[in-house]
C-alpha cells in the first residue's frame, strides 16, 4: 500500500526530529522479524532510554540528509530499523543483545556515533564497550588489585614469621 505524501513528510518530520535529539543512531536490517518480537524489543529498550522506530529507507536517508553528518553514510539494503537515545553508547550496546538473540532476523546495518557517519563493523565494536557501571567495577578493581597483593603477601610472610 502506498503512503501518501503527508505521511512520508510526517515520517521524515519524526526522523529528522530524533537526528536533532539523538546523540548516536544505530541502523538495524531485520527480515522476518514478527511483529510480536518487534514490539517486544520496543518494551525492553524503552526503560533504558532507547528509542526504536521502523522507517522507509529514502526517507530515512532525506532526514540523514538535512543532519549534515560527517563522512559517508552506511549502504542500508533491505528492511531497516532506527535505534537512537541520549546515551551515546546505549543504542549499540541494547541492540546487541536483541542481535544476538534473533540471529539472522536482525543485523546491525551501521549508524551515526559523534556525529560521524559509523560502518557496521564501527557500530560493532562501540556496541561492545560495557555500560558505565561495569567500567567504574573495573577501574576499581585495577586500582584495588596491588593493595590486595600486597595484602596476601604480607599475610604470607606473617605466617612465615610465627
Amino acid at each position: 500500500m502506498a503512503i501518501t505524501r503527508q505521511k512520508k513528510e510526517e515520517i521524515v518530520a519524526k526522523v529528522a526530529a530524533i537526528t536533532k535529539s539523538a546523540k548516536t543512531l544505530v541502523f538495524a536490517q531485520f527480515k522476518g522479524l514478527t511483529v510480536a518480537e518487534q514490539n517486544e524489543m520496543r518494551k525492553a529498550l524503552r526503560p533504558l532510554g532507547v528509542g526504536y522506530t521502523v522507517a522507509k529507507k529514502s526517507l530515512v536517508a532525506r532526514a540523514l540528509d538535512a543532519a549534515k553528518y560527517e563522512g559517508t553514510a552506511p549502504v542500508l539494503e533491505g528492511e531497516v530499523a532506527l535505534a537512537y537515545g541520549e546515551d551515546e553508547l546505549a543504542p549499540a550496546r541494547e541492540l546487541a543483545v536483541f542481535v544476538k538473540k534473533f540471529g539472522e532476523h536482525l543485523a546491525f546495518a551501521g549508524g551515526v556515533f559523534g556525529g560521524k557517519f559509523m560502518n557496521k563493523e564501527e557500530i560493532i565494536a562501540i556496541a561492545a564497550i560495557p555500560g558505565m557501571d561495569t567500567l567504574r567495577a573495573m577501574f576499581a578493581q585495577v586500582i584495588n588489585s596491588p593493595r590486595q597483593r600486597f595484602a596476601v603477601v604480607l599475610s604470607e610472610v606473617a605466617k612465615t614469621k610465627n
